[in-house]
């Protein structure tokens, strides 16, 4: 069994919880991870009961202490963005990160299409560590989306949502159809919004996870997290 985890914004307890209470076999976190120590630390306690994975959201660029705690960790080979990974019998496709207008904002075509296209324009006194902006980090590039959909997958897990939410994009629907998923989770909004009603529309089927939430694969909810006010 796999449970997908919303935002934890900095918080852990309620995953170790869930993990030592139910034994999932891989935990995936959507995202806005923000983890205070990195994340190999943060969660050692059930590094021995499960396997970690994860994408980052746009909040997990925002200092950098966000950056390196995950992306620096002796867990950031567990990064599923752009690509897909067997896990626990299913095979999981990751897109990590947010649409910003400024490199792409769909329906709309991209500014930037590749990160090398943005650095070619964006001015070195704008680069961070020699590269991308610490921001961009976090910016779906298109490209990246491209490359990913030449897969094939049973499962897709974005930061963003796709259409069925009230500000989700249609861009995710067309990622989902051409890897073939049946189910698609994603972080980023803080609801669990019911998305049963799209499921014909939609052909597969989308759950959202709440801030600091738990869904298991099937759609189960695990941990109802902080709902919004």
């Amino acid at each position: 069994m796999i449970f997908f985890c919303g935002d934890t914004h900095g918080r852990f307890e309620h995953v170790i919880r869930a993990v030592r209470q139910h034994r999932p076999d891989a935990i995936v976190l959507l995202g806005d991870i923000q983890a205070p120590k990195p994340l190999d630390e943060v969660l050692a306690e059930i590094l021995d009961l499960t396997e970690v994975w994860y994408i980052h959201g746009n909040h997990d660029t925002d200092s950098f202490y966000d950056y390196t705690h995950l992306f620096e960790s002796k867990l950031a080979d567990r990064n599923l963005h752009g690509r897909v990974v067997e896990i626990a019998g299913k095979r999981i496709a990751g897109l990590g990160g947010i649409f910003r207008g400024q490199i792409w904002m769909p329906p709309a075509h991209p500014n930037y299409p590749s990160q090398a296209h943005y650095l070619a324009h964006c001015g070195q006194s704008n680069y961070w560590r020699g590269g991308l902006p610490r921001k961009h980090r976090s910016t779906i590039f298109y490209t990246d989306y491209q490359k990913l959909g030449l897969e094939q997958a049973d499962i897709l897990v974005t930061h963003e949502a796709p259409s069925c939410h009230p500000y989700g994009f249609h861009a995710l629907d067309q990622l989902a159809h051409k890897l073939g998923v049946q189910k698609t989770f994603h972080g980023h909004q803080h609801d669990c919004i019911d998305y049963r009603g799209h499921d014909l529309r939609l052909g597969f089927q989308a759950y959202g996870v709440t801030l600091r939430g738990i869904t298991d694969e099937n759609g189960n909810i695990i941990d109802a997290g902080i709902l919004p006010d």
